[in-house]
């Protein structure tokens, strides 16, 4: 005698409305922590970028300076630390590889006032509100 198997039931699966229910409220709740966190993350990797950039022009003047016995005038900016004024016989640079190195994560160039408010030279950059002061990202970064 052998003996029939039966399927009970159509034969279809998949998952209930409430099951997808639970899986959507489960993702947006990780969605809801996770993503504040992220974005704080990058805020402050911007501005940290920022700081590290800043120490690379700030000792780029430095030699500079050595050089040229000052830090370029206001006209001259900190473009002469990658081409040479025309009237710079000394200029022994260039002192950064490229113009790119002058813009903050922002995308503005940095500032540099000689003399600072803070010190000999100051460089800085206003940060994402391009806005003296401010909190968080649009807090200014500089040498100082």
């Amino acid at each position: 005698m052998t003996a029939k198997i039966r399927k009970t039931g159509t034969g279809e699966s998949g998952f209930t409305l409430l099951e997808l229910l639970v899986v959507l409220a489960i993702m947006g709740l990780l969605a809801a922590i996770v993503g504040p966190q992220v974005i704080r993350y990058l805020g402050s990797s911007r501005s940290q970028t920022a700081r590290v950039q800043i120490k690379n022009v700030a000792a780029a003047l430095e030699l500079y300076r050595l050089d040229m016995g000052g830090y370029p005038s206001p006209e001259q900016g900190l473009g002469a630390l990658v081409k040479a004024p025309a009237s710079a016989p000394m200029w022994n640079g260039p002192y950064l590889p490229q113009a790119a190195n002058l813009l903050d994560p922002w995308g503005q160039p940095y500032r540099f006032l000689a003399p600072g408010k803070h010190g000999e030279m100051d460089v800085y950059t206003l940060g994402s509100d391009q806005a003296e002061g401010g909190t968080g990202e649009a807090r200014d970064v500089g040498n100082w």
